[in-house]
């Protein structure tokens, strides 16, 4: 038996734990639906697979509250599928291996899948529990999120009847959100034809490893390394210095991740490989100096590897590596009237260039629809320079803050009479579904909030356990306390 259903409290716990044994990455969802779908059967309460690929489960009201506004409980079933080079982890087959270390519950060398996993841990605790007072009560546990939100996007109308959202999909606790980021993802791409590599030449493989990578909404305005931005500094210089061509770059692997490392192939003649190196193991002390305190140890590896047999031509090399170099990343620019909180940012996620195809991903985030358009055009802009077709997808709007929220101003006492401490009440960068959602259900009254995460989208994804209890007594208290109607 897993050691984190030790945990207090205990019906949460244990059903994460029992989700962490079905596998759940973003676009593999079988196993997952079908698992919510015969918990809902056993626990009693009805449930179904919407057209959007959601699970949407209802509950009755506990007698005497049938005149409580309806609740949606919401949360999402994937996870993103995130892991050490060194790990043999498969998302599509294996179970998350867990265990505690100290106060945090791991993941062993791949992401932890609490994000949004304890958020659909507490439905099924909430849809199960015998001993809860609460009104009527709807579930929504949307499709794909972490990919593209498709499960809210999709949704269809008419389906729900709350008038009262609670999004379980935030990493702090002591924070209520009542607003959140819109984003776009913006995918360049270009089809080339190989070159021969030069016979006489010699192959290497650079790798930039070792750093934090994050979510790229929560943690862009960490100023947090991105792999890929590190590694078209050191490619440009060898291209310009060492005679390198370019072979393939492979960076990231998620749109919503900051990329914690990156791999190139370069040729180049032999006699230049001692200046590469040298250039190598110089950016990984001006790297390492750059990011003092924000980064821990950044590594920058050179490995002989087999001559390749084609290459990138010179002029579309030049272009793709001039473009990734001058790409924005990262925070774009803070909310004006509140100056540490980020507006709008770009993550150069994702580089696959090999065998003719390039192919650069980023996603664009900001509370500010004119900014985030500003922003996707200077992307596209800029890759359209490098002769890349760009197209826009995923396009969400931002979710603006209700600030006279019935539902906060309730929640607000209730922490207050709880824990003898005020809320923290805000909106956050990170792209949440409540905009969505609310756009398909005009009026909704919505808050957000969850537990203590740290580092979601790496592996090193962790969850905070003692504030578990304290997001549990607040989510049931709430359903006791929602309003009539």
């Amino acid at each position: 038996m897993s050691e984190i259903r030790n945990l207090k409290p205990e019906c949460l716990w244990r059903n994460f734990d029992a989700l962490t044994k079905v596998p759940r990455p973003s676009g593999h969802l079988e196993k997952v639906q079908e698992f919510l779908l015969e918990f809902a059967k056993n626990a009693g309460v009805e449930a179904f697979k919407d057209k959007a690929e959601n699970i949407v489960m209802r509950k009755p009201a506990t007698p005497g509250m049938e005149n409580r506004k309806t609740v949606i409980l919401q949360a999402h079933m994937d996870m993103v599928p995130q892991k050490e080079k060194t790990s043999t982890h498969n998302f599509v087959t294996d179970p998350i291996q867990t265990y505690i270390d100290g106060d945090w519950v791991k993941a062993k060398g791949t992401t932890l899948g609490a994000d949004d996993g304890l958020g659909v841990a507490a439905i099924m605790a909430v849809m199960e529990a015998k001993d809860l007072k609460h009104g009527p009560i709807e579930a929504l546990i949307t499709a794909d999120e972490e990919t593209g939100m498709d499960g809210a996007n999709n949704l269809p109308a008419g389906e729900l009847e709350g008038e009262i959202l609670l999004n379980l999909d935030t990493e702090q606790e002591g924070e209520m959100i009542i607003g959140s980021a819109g984003g776009i993802d913006i995918t360049s791409t270009l089809e080339y034809k190989e070159v021969e590599s030069d016979k006489e030449d010699i192959a290497v493989k650079i790798t930039v490893k070792g750093l934090k990578g994050g979510h790229s909404g929560l943690e862009i305005g960490e100023r947090r390394g991105n792999a890929n931005k590190m590694m078209a500094r050191i490619v440009r210089e060898a291209i310009a210095d060492d005679d390198a061509r370019l072979a393939s770059w492979h960076g990231g692997n998620m749109r919503n991740a900051i990329p914690f490392e990156a791999e190139v192939v370069l040729t180049l003649p032999k006699e230049n490989k001692e200046d590469l190196v040298s250039l190598a193991n110089d950016y990984k002390e001006t790297f390492n100096d750059e990011y003092k305190g924000i980064e821990n140890e950044i590594t920058v590896l050179v490995e002989d590897v087999d001559l390749p047999e084609f290459i990138v031509p010179q002029e579309i090399q030049d272009n793709l590596v001039d473009a990734i170099y001058g790409v924005h990343n990262g925070v774009w620019r803070y909310i004006p009237s509140i100056p540490n909180i980020v507006e709008t940012s770009s993550n150069l996620a994702i580089i696959d260039i090999a065998e003719g195809k390039a192919a650069i991903k980023i996603l664009a985030r900001s509370s500010s629809e004119s900014v985030k358009d500003e922003l996707a055009t200077s992307i596209e802009s800029c890759f359209n320079m490098a002769g890349m077709k760009v197209e826009f997808s995923g396009a969400y709007g931002g979710w603006d803050p209700n600030t006279d929220s019935e539902l906060i101003k309730v929640m607000r006492k209730i922490y207050k009479d709880l824990f003898n401490e005020e809320p923290t009440v805000q909106v956050v960068h990170a792209g949440l579904e409540c905009s969505i959602i609310l756009s398909k259900y005009p009026g909704l009254d919505i808050c957000s909030f969850g537990p203590t995460l740290l580092s979601p989208h790496t592996p090193n994804e962790r969850a905070y356990w003692p504030s578990a209890p304290k997001f549990w007594a607040l989510l049931t208290k709430t359903l006791e306390e929602i309003p009539v109607k």
